[in-house]
């Protein structure tokens, strides 16, 4: 009981930090999940990640869920996802009865504004971690370029570029052991 309490309080802080969405959780998963308890590996944070951008909800409670799941299975993932949902839950009632007096206000839009900006930073800070981690080649980095590339040429949607790197995933091994002997 009282590991299913530390996964709600954990999750719990990361949802009332994490402003902007997903990509802006990644640094606070980082140093919860991964550094200080320990409850998944940097690989699998981002294969719990990568996996909840590609499946129908939220890809913050997504992988809330997959980290509870891991701990204590079902009730981990009750847990886990309950916490990253309550801070949202109350600040969204709580916006609610009252954006519609203080939207205007210079203070709350500059408030905003300032919010953005560092959603924007956090976001640039996970991919930097993300990317010092996991392209460790040549290879990969081709990839990463040509996937930056293609977002910023196309902006296909999300699931393609995970499948089409993927299909390359399960290529590239092959190719590699057939061009070796």
């Amino acid at each position: 009981m009282k590991q299913l309490f530390t996964i709600y309080c954990v999750f719990m802080k990361i949802g009332a930090f994490t402003f902007g969405g997903g990509y802006a959780m990644l640094p606070l998963l980082q140093k919860e999940v991964v550094e200080k308890h320990g409850w998944a590996t940097s690989e699998e944070l981002l294969d719990y990640y990568a996996i909840g951008q590609c499946i129908p909800g939220i890809i913050a409670t997504n992988t809330a869920t997959f980290i509870g799941h891991k701990q204590k299975g079902v009730p981990g993932a009750a847990a886990a996802t309950l916490g990253m949902i309550t801070p949202s839950y109350i600040i969204i009632s709580i916006i609610a009865a009252f954006i519609q007096n203080f939207a205007e206000l210079p203070v709350v839009q500059h408030a905003f504004a300032g919010i953005r900006i560092a959603v924007c930073v956090l976001i640039l800070s996970a991919v930097i971690q993300m990317g010092k981690k996991n392209i460790k080649t040549i290879p990969c980095f081709l990839i990463a370029v040509a996937v930056f590339v293609l977002l910023l040429l196309f902006s296909p949607s999300p699931v393609w570029i995970i499948l089409g790197v993927s299909l390359i995933g399960l290529i590239w091994p092959k190719y590699k052991k057939d061009e070796n002997g």
